[in-house]
């Protein structure tokens, strides 16, 4: 009888043990799952998390984000843990079709096996399963067909292997190289690609494209520039102003826009200090793309001028009447509320699409922990023509000590203007205002 009790116990103390560890393990895969960004990619809007449905515009058509909740059915329920790791890893789903580079593998080849099993975890054990088919993609054949992806993948895809520390850098930078060149996946959006798509640099050792900059827009926004160049990236930025940025999505130098609000909302300000921290530390150890690129030198002539009424440059009287009051005259914009233009990486940079797609669409700066106010910039392109808007955006660009390096025209903005990404988007905003003020 005793020892009938005492097996009980034992049994029971195990189960318990189990299950304390397997909650553990789940709650480290929800937040590798948040820093990883997935609930972004993997929702549609209006729709449930992870049960996909997303469009993402590629440069061969329109693809759809998969249902990776454990629906057995139209989910993942069904994948062992070998299925998920080979799919997240290695672009290989379970039915052994290879996976568009949309989602990040070659990033994630990187990822331990132990994130990898909490992951798992997480998305068999932490998330509602949801009903829902996969859409097809908009890709027209024959550039729909499975099997060049595998020989794309074979070409480009890292071999899967445990990260690797480097003995110059301390834990934490270590730390910070491991999440950005791996969960995060930041050289997906931000280092340019070749004509076959795949990523110019995998990470920081390999040359200095990692993290240079989108080569051509993603879904209707270029991505910024995170080395430390002086005009265009991250070397005027201390550490404290990108731990700033990466926290809240502000700093005094800018504010996130595009795809990186998500990035922000979705999965950013949820982890902790340290990681933050880490991230922050290893980026500023990149060596700018181009160590020669003149620094910004700021210049006031402009403020000066439209300070005593003086708008007759090109774009300066739109700027006035639509820019001003929240960015100043001077550029300088409010802290942390609305963006400086003086100086600002994003007005620098070579490619203005970005710009052109702010004034065009409006901006959505989200409300997040210890950074409550959401921010709202009204959408201008319901009112402005396309001259106009061109006029606008040279304005800034070549303002308070702004230098730009190409003239943007008119039908540069009609053709931003009639891209899928931005055409739904153009009174958006701005009616979005009128709705919350009534």
């Amino acid at each position: 009888m005793k020892k009938t009790f005492l097996t009980l116990v034992l049994a029971f103390v195990s189960f318990s043990t189990l299950a304390e560890t397997s909650g553990e393990l789940v709650k480290r895969g929800e937040y590798l799952a948040r820093a990883g960004d997935c609930v972004a990619c993997h929702t549609a809007k209006g729709g449930k998390p992870f049960a996909g449905g997303l469009a993402m515009a590629t440069p061969i058509g329109t693809i759809y984000s998969t249902n990776i909740t454990p629906d057995k059915q139209t989910g993942i329920g069904d994948y062992s843990y070998d299925d998920f790791q080979k799919a997240v890893r290695q672009g290989i789903a379970k039915t052994g079709d290879t996976l568009y580079p949309a989602m990040p593998y070659p990033s994630y080849a990187v990822v331990s096996d132990e994130d990898m099993r909490a992951l798992y975890a997480y998305f068999m054990q932490g998330v509602p399963a949801v009903n829902q088919e996969n859409k097809a993609t908009d890709i027209p054949w024959p550039l729909s067909m499975r099997w060049p992806l595998a020989i794309w993948r074979k070409m480009f895809a890292p071999e899967v292997k445990p990260f690797e520390s480097t003995t110059q850098d301390d834990e934490s930078v270590n730390r910070g190289r491991y999440l950005v060149e791996g969960l995060a996946h930041c050289g997906a959006c931000h280092t340019p690609r070749s004509i076959t798509m795949q990523e110019k640099a995998l990470n920081g050792q390999d040359n200095t494209t990692y993290l240079a900059g989108s080569s051509s827009p993603i879904d209707g926004w270029t991505a910024s520039n995170l080395r430390g160049d002086n005009r265009d990236g991250l070397g005027r930025w201390s550490q404290q102003e990108l731990e700033q940025f990466l926290r809240y999505g502000r700093n005094d130098q800018t504010a996130v826009f595009g795809g990186m609000t998500d990035v922000v909302e979705h999965s950013l300000q949820y982890l902790t200090d340290a990681d933050i921290t880490a991230i922050a530390r290893y980026l500023k150890t990149l060596a700018p793309q181009d160590p020669d690129q003149t620094p910004f030198t700021a210049d006031d002539s402009v403020a000066k001028a439209l300070w005593k009424g003086d708008d007759h440059q090109a774009g300066a009287s739109e700027y006035v009447d639509s820019c001003a009051a929240c960015h100043k005259t001077d550029g300088t914009g409010y802290k942390r509320f609305f963006p400086q233009l003086k100086g600002n990486p994003v007005v620098l940079a070579e490619d203005p699409t970005s710009l052109i797609h702010i004034i065009l669409t409006g901006a959505r700066l989200p409300a997040v922990a210890g950074a409550p106010t959401a921010i709202t910039m009204p959408a201008f392109g319901w009112r402005m023509n396309d001259q106009q808007v061109a006029d606008l955006v040279n304005f800034v660009r070549s303002s308070w000590g702004n230098t730009q390096s190409s003239t943007v025209k008119a039908s540069d903005v009609a053709k931003i203007r009639e891209q899928d990404e931005v055409k739904g988007q153009q009174g958006s905003h701005s009616i979005e205002v009128l709705e919350k003020r009534q």
